[in-house]
């Protein structure tokens, strides 16, 4: 009977063992993500433009090199510089005429309109520019060179000189050997597109956490995670790329019209392209003219109505700056240029 007794105990425990440990199961867990997760697009290049490793390296080499401007300092990394999360660290840009290395301490008598966004992950894009002016990467290319503040030069000026050089001459027929004269307007946005098409992040924190690595983000940034999620930011800042091809109202007063200056449609006035997020801890001052210094200031202003304490305020702060962080496939900055010119300097920041 006594061993009869005990088996009996010892079967109503495990039994009660197994009901606590369903209680427990995956099931039951908190989700992971506040959304459902979604595979990072691939870059997809347009058919009158393949990729192939000579044109990125020649775009590479122009997108550093000030033989594009008129004079002969500027060139795209002065406002696009890997220092500065491929953005400059200015509110405003200062294109030709400007003194000092680029970011923060760069000055000069021609101020761009606006902040420079980022060009990562520009290669996903369907439309560039706050304003949203461009429908390709090259045709985003050809706005800042024939710019006035910015680069000033006629491409065809630039193009002519870009023939006068043997080595460029070579980069050319290499990226185009097809072609009888490479050298022309539309290859040299061509091959600055497909150089631009290879800035991508895609392996921050928060994409290994989306792969099942539970220790790359912190309690704290997993927790801004929820709050960016319940406040509203991803229906704009839609994951993977924390960006969308919508236009919305800033949440700052401002005279700049906005999307309103391509389209002319009222609805449009004062609304600008949703920027990414992503490598975002670099790339302050924040909105299209600068004005937040920080990224607690743009998050706190882009809450509106949604009630953000300061602990809330700096839980996703921590996830963006941290969990978005990817710079892997930084491009290489080269120490000289086919031209001969000087590659522009770069200032320093440090990250925190």
């Amino acid at each position: 009977m006594h061993a009869r007794s005990a088996a009996a105990g010892l079967a109503l425990r495990a039994l009660l063992t197994a009901l606590l440990l369903a209680g427990c199961a995956p099931d039951a867990e908190a989700p992971r993500l506040p959304w459902a997760a979604a595979p990072f697009p691939a870059v997809e290049a347009p058919p009158e433009n393949p990729t192939t490793p000579e044109k990125v390296e020649l775009g590479r080499l122009l997108f550093h090199d000030p033989i594009l401007s008129s004079d002969r300092q500027v060139a795209c990394v002065t406002c696009h510089g890997q220092i500065w999360g491929l953005s400059d660290g200015l509110p405003r840009s200062i294109g030709i005429g400007g003194v000092g290395p680029a970011g923060t301490g760069r000055t000069g008598p021609n101020a761009t309109p606006r902040n420079a966004q980022t060009i990562w992950n520009a290669a996903f894009r369907a439309t560039l520019f706050a304003d949203g002016r461009a429908a390709s990467l090259e045709e985003q290319v050809l706005f800042p060179l024939a710019d006035p503040i910015e680069m000033g030069r006629d491409p065809e000026a630039i193009a002519a000189d870009l023939r006068e050089i043997p080595a460029y001459r070579a980069l050319f027929a290499a990226a185009w050997p097809e072609d009888e004269e490479p050298i022309v307007v539309q290859r040299l946005l061509e091959a600055i597109a497909a150089f631009e098409r290879t800035l991508v992040s895609d392996d921050a924190p928060y994409d290994r956490y989306v792969a099942g690595d539970e220790g790359a983000l912190s309690a704290e940034a997993v927790r801004g995670m929820f709050l960016f999620a319940e406040k509203g930011c991803a229906e704009c800042h839609v994951p993977p790329l924390f960006e969308s091809d919508r236009y919305e109202p800033t949440a700052i007063a401002s005279a700049d019209e906005g999307r309103f200056a391509i389209t002319g449609d009222p609805a449009d006035r004062g609304r600008f392209r949703v920027p990414t997020l992503r490598n975002v801890r670099e790339t302050a001052p924040y909105f299209h003219d600068g004005s937040a210094r920080t990224l607690e200031e743009a998050i706190a202003a882009e809450a509106r109505g949604a009630a953000l304490g300061e602990e809330e305020v700096a839980a996703i702060a921590t996830f963006l700056r941290k969990g978005l962080m990817d710079k892997s496939r930084e491009p290489k900055r080269p120490l000289e240029v086919p031209s001969g010119l000087r590659v522009p300097l770069d200032g320093y920041q440090i990250p925190r």
